[in-house]
């Protein structure tokens, strides 16, 4: 045990959080409106606090103090001593043990009790009224650590965005019921680099696997109370710590981990959540930032400060225009991408990380501008889900160079058009095509258009095409969460069927819809699960299931049927980075002529002809031909032509000119076994089926 002196050295205001020099350690936390802070610390079960000493300077609004003879291991909390005005913003109470930001490790968990709340929660008086009830015995401790993980020979595989295939995937469901790991190990970050994991995502063609969130966050109470479980995990407790309930022990397995992963020339992209925090509402707990700084961390009503801005539908929204909280997001992404080599991250809710205080969302904010400039994070891969639910929360194609966006147009174009909706081949063309309309500014690239056909947010692509409702009733919400408008096709019944005739047309639409996907331009990301037929049982919004209905069953992925979807797959991915101008790098529109009579991206309909400006407008049309174009080193002429029969009848196609080149069927989605051969002018295409032919020749 240490021996606690009377008070605290100075210290250092920097860095922020618990540093270890070898002979004590330095803490650090920033607070500008707090009148004192104190440094509570614990014996190692995290229950008996040992001492309470105030951080005896404070420099440049960070209050700091040096502990000489603290180890690594050591458990610790503070308390914020100030004024507690909820009318004016400010929440201080020293009788709740608040986590700090920094913290790299915690030790325990949040147990709900109403100790948590700065206020009486039964009072008639609600958060105006103040609670003096100790909230220790409740929280987790942070824990301080010594990062002397050996990268030494870790190379970051660097992929080229135009070569990028993301597989979105969570740590537990991808692993809990893979028999290959030990029982103790899956669900874990030790199981993520199993051999068989790595030996699927490299068969199937995957370069980065794009976790769900792994820091550390808190389960809702009203879940628990309700027998369920934040699955997800958007729900942030700390932005420095690795989720706890995914570690096997105490050990660096997730560094391990992403250390195998890059030896097998696959990239780690974190999905993370910084708009918003567990603290909620000015009617929910307090953990940290509530009671270090309420005024500060979070965006409040202007003119009501009591009451936390709710662009984020959590309840609360970080305030990034003020630099010490725009410092301790970029501080964590620093943190993973050197402590744990991390290789790029994914902004949930991005628009509201991109907002101006109250102001509306811009390009030019802060949060942008010292990512684009940081040496360690530019070059990373950076993607943003452009939207949250504040005024002006939609932001497709208005983010600033360096970042892809996630392009929700393009599902839902790609779902309509297999459907058979009306109208769809105009829009459909402009998805397929790059989303040119939305991202062709500003010197950006077709790979900014992060296209998907389904993610974590929704359902499987075996649930698109055998459910037209969502079926969300274990969620116990009466089914009234998740989305009512999903552009499904259940084919003729309801869920799972026995009907031969419906199973043939949904695994045909879903290999058409796999095919569009990876032959369109942008950077394709599959959800984990699509590739061997992965179903929630039509639950649309699984947030809560941390159950089968979630977790991956590898007794599917070794079935007759999911390997043959899976092996479609890597043709398709074999197929992208075969004829590079699939995944071009530059946006095409027509107006260069590659050879005469023959333009980078050109589009017909059926019969091989160009299509007019009917019939582009003609709503029954559902055939559309897109070829795209270009001159090889030797000079001769490639074209990549996509043959896409939208609707319910087979169609025959007649190839566009010119008939000199020697074309070659690679994919068909009618038949995901057909092997690559040679094809005449006239093709028949199926009913909701997509044929990729390619086509080389010297043309004088």
């Amino acid at each position: 045990m240490i021996e606690v002196p009377d008070r605290l050295q100075a210290g250092s205001p920097y860095p922020l959080g618990a540093s270890f020099d070898g002979l004590g350690v330095n803490f650090a936390v920033f607070s500008a409106n707090a009148d004192s802070i104190d440094l509570c610390l614990f014996d190692p079960s995290g229950r008996r606090q040992i001492a309470c000493l105030p951080l005896p300077e404070w420099t440049d609004e960070v209050w700091h103090g040096y502990l000489p003879g603290a180890k690594p291991g050591l458990l610790y909390g503070f308390r914020a001593h100030g004024r507690y005005e909820p009318e004016n913003g400010h929440r201080f109470n020293p009788n709740k043990l608040l986590l700090d930001p920094y913290a790299k490790m915690l030790s325990g968990s949040v147990r709900w009790t109403d100790a948590l709340h700065s206020y009486r929660v039964r009072s008639s008086r609600k958060d105006l009224s103040f609670d003096r009830r100790d909230s220790a015995a409740a929280m987790p401790k942070a824990v301080v650590t010594s990062d002397a993980f050996d990268w030494t020979g870790d190379v970051r595989p660097n992929t080229p965005w135009t070569e990028t295939v993301i597989y979105e995937a969570h740590v537990k469901g991808l692993t809990q019921l893979l028999d290959d790991v030990p029982v103790t190990e899956r669900g874990t970050y030790a199981a993520l680099a199993h051999p068989k994991v790595i030996a699927h995502l490299q068969h199937i063609g995957a370069t980065a696997i794009e976790l769900l969130p792994i820091h550390a966050f808190v389960q809702d109470r009203r879940l628990q109370e309700a027998g369920l479980t934040n699955y997800w995990g958007y729900n942030t407790l700390s932005f420095f710590a690795p989720e706890q309930r995914y570690l096997a022990d105490d050990g660096d397995e997730l560094r391990i981990a992403i250390r195998r992963l890059h030896a097998a020339g696959i990239e780690v992209i974190l999905d993370v959540v910084f708009n918003h925090t567990a603290e909620g509402s000015e009617l929910g707990p307090t953990f940290n930032l509530r009671g270090l700084d309420n005024a500060t961390y979070y965006r409040l009503v202007e003119g009501e400060p009591r009451y936390c801005v709710n662009d984020t539908g959590t309840g609360n929204t970080l305030d990034l225009s003020h630099p010490r909280v725009l410092q301790m997001v970029a501080d964590s992404l620093r943190h993973w991408a050197t402590s744990y080599r991390v290789d790029g991250f994914r902004f949930d809710l991005g628009v509201t990380l991109g907002r101006d205080g109250n102001n509306g969302f811009d390009p030019r904010s802060g949060f942008f501008d010292v990512l684009r400039q940081d040496p360690v994070l530019n070059g990373l891969k950076l993607i943003s889900e452009p939207w949250d639910i504040g005024p002006g929360g939609y932001q497709l194609g208005n983010h600033p160079p360096g970042f892809a966006e996630w392009n929700d147009k393009f599902r839902d174009a790609t779902r309509q058009f297999w459907r058979g909706d009306a109208g769809m081949r105009p829009e459909f063309a402009r998805r397929i095509a790059g989303s040119a309309d939305l991202f062709d500014r500003r010197a950006r690239r077709p790979w900014a258009s992060l296209n998907f056909v389904t993610a974590h947010d929704g359902q499987p692509l075996r649930d698109v095409v055998s459910y037209e409702e969502k079926n969300n009733w274990a969620n116990q919400e009466e089914n009234r969460d998740g989305h009512s408008e999903n552009y499904n096709c259940n084919w003729g019944a309801e869920g799972p069927t026995d009907d031969p005739a419906i199973e043939e047309i949904r695994n045909r639409v879903s290999r058409s819809m796999l095919t569009t996907l990876f032959a369109s331009l942008g950077t394709p990301m599959l959800l984990g699960g699509d590739e061997f037929g992965r179903s929630q049982q039509g639950n649309d919004n699984a947030y809560c299931q941390d159950n089968e209905i979630s977790w991956f069953d590898w007794e599917k992925v070794d079935s007759e049927q999911g390997r043959a979807l899976s092996d479609f797959v890597r043709r398709l991915t074999d197929m992208r980075r075969n004829y590079p101008l699939i995944r071009a790098n530059n946006f095409l529109h027509g107006d260069v002529e590659v050879a005469e009579g023959i333009l980078d991206i050109d589009w017909f309909d059926e019969r091989g002809e160009h299509l007019s400006a009917d019939d582009w407008h003609n709503e029954q049309g559902r055939a559309l031909v897109m070829r795209r174009a270009h001159r090889l080193a030797d000079g001769s002429i490639e074209a990549v032509t996509l043959l896409m029969n939208g609707s319910g009848e087979t169609l025959d196609f007649r190839l566009p000119p010119p008939a000199e080149l020697l074309r070659m069927l690679v994919i068909d989605s009618a038949d995901p076994q057909a092997p690559e051969s040679e094809v005449g002018d006239v093709i028949k295409v199926e009913d909701r089926a997509i044929k990729v032919v390619v086509g080389t020749g010297k043309i004088d």
